[in-house]
């Protein structure tokens, strides 16, 4: 990417803008050294608000004050930048998305409205950087001058970071069991008296994200579509009292069946093409593998990377599948709102916000 274009802010606009998402995208982009939040949207409630009055802010760094000023608008297709991030949820995404993409924005989406559609990249830079090849069959086959771009579910993020790097030794089958944090529920979540002491043990469309989206992250791109990977993956979904930062624990069946060193040094070397580029939101260390046996803990690792890294612990031989691990990345960043962030960075360094 040319270093000039590197200096100069683009303007970009936020979709759902006051909910929990939105407040992260908020955090990240206010100092972001290429993307400006310029135009804020959000429901009829909040629109010719200031932002500050519309939105209660619940995040621990302070509302960042041009932003605050900003009054928000109705999420009304043309009116923002070409670039917007969406964070609403799934049934406004469903009606609302495709109408900024028809307009000529490029839509960085976090809902799953259109994660499983064939032509529309679900993305993890640092798995599957190709698949944005799919935003030139959306465009014609729709007749978009713009795009959506989808990253995966929060838990789905986790997973498919830690088997990204164990591809070369076949990936056979999976099982996981997610400890998922109540901010994943969005504000006010979980009410106090269902999750406080408690774990709630579903997730309403956790489990079926986790098996199908996982297939398409990993899957081969060839001649503008996706085969889906052939991993089996079965998965379990927690609701328990954590803050942020959801908790997997997960079992893999290799072809290969490396050790449990050769698993770790996999891991913990895995770089990808973000780390190449020194995208601003990526971490130099994707997975970071530690050694203490009661880690990762959300206390205590949810943050590392700004959020973005996803940190692996306890790997060791499972006597059914063969290697098993407990991995933990956070929610509302890595699974979410910095991933989104990322996903444009990727684009904006490849050409892709302009054409194909």
């Amino acid at each position: 990417m040319d270093s000039s274009m590197a200096r100069k802010r683009l303007d970009v606009g936020i979709l759902g803008a006051t909910g929990t998402v939105g407040q992260q995208l908020i955090r990240i982009l206010s100092r972001h050294p290429w993307f400006r939040p310029a135009w804020l949207a959000a429901s009829e409630r909040s629109e010719g608000r200031r932002y500050a009055e519309a939105a209660a802010w619940r995040l621990p760094d302070p509302l960042p004050g041009d932003t605050a000023a900003l009054e928000v608008q109705p999420c009304t297709p043309g009116r923002g930048p070409k670039l917007v991030f969406s964070a609403l949820d799934a049934t406004a995404a469903k009606d609302i998305e495709p109408e900024f993409a028809r307009a000529g924005h490029v839509v960085v989406s976090n809902a799953r409205s259109y994660r499983m559609d064939d032509d529309v990249p679900l993305l993890i830079p640092e798995v599957n950087p190709d698949h944005l090849g799919l935003m030139a069959r959306q465009r014609r086959e729709r007749g978009w001058p713009g795009a959506i771009v989808t990253n995966p579910n929060c838990s789905t993020v986790v997973l498919a970071m830690v088997l990204a790097p164990l591809r070369p030794f076949g990936i056979k089958s999976v099982a996981v069991t997610t400890l998922q944090a109540v901010s994943g529920a969005g504000y006010p979540g979980v009410p106090s008296l269902d999750i406080l002491g408690n774990v709630v043990p579903w997730i309403q469309n956790e489990e079926e994200k986790m098996q199908t989206e996982t297939k398409k992250i990993l899957g081969s791109y060839d001649a503008e579509s996706v085969t889906p990977h052939p991993v089996v993956v079965t998965a379990q979904t927690t609701r328990v009292p954590v803050i942020d930062g959801h908790t997997e624990t997960v079992s893999v069946a290799l072809d290969e069946r490396p050790g449990v060193e050769e698993v770790r040094q996999a891991l913990a070397s895995f770089r990808a093409r973000p780390q190449t580029l020194r995208l601003p939101t990526a971490p130099d260390t994707p997975i970071v593998c530690v050694d203490a046996s009661d880690r990762p803990q959300p206390r205590l690792d949810v943050w590392r990377g700004d959020g973005m890294t996803i940190t692996v612990g306890r790997i060791r031989e499972c006597p059914v599948l063969g290697i098993k691990l407990v991995a933990l990345g956070h929610n509302t960043v890595r699974g979410a709102a910095g991933a989104a962030v990322l996903n444009a960075e990727l684009m904006l360094a490849d050409g892709r916000l302009e054409g194909d």
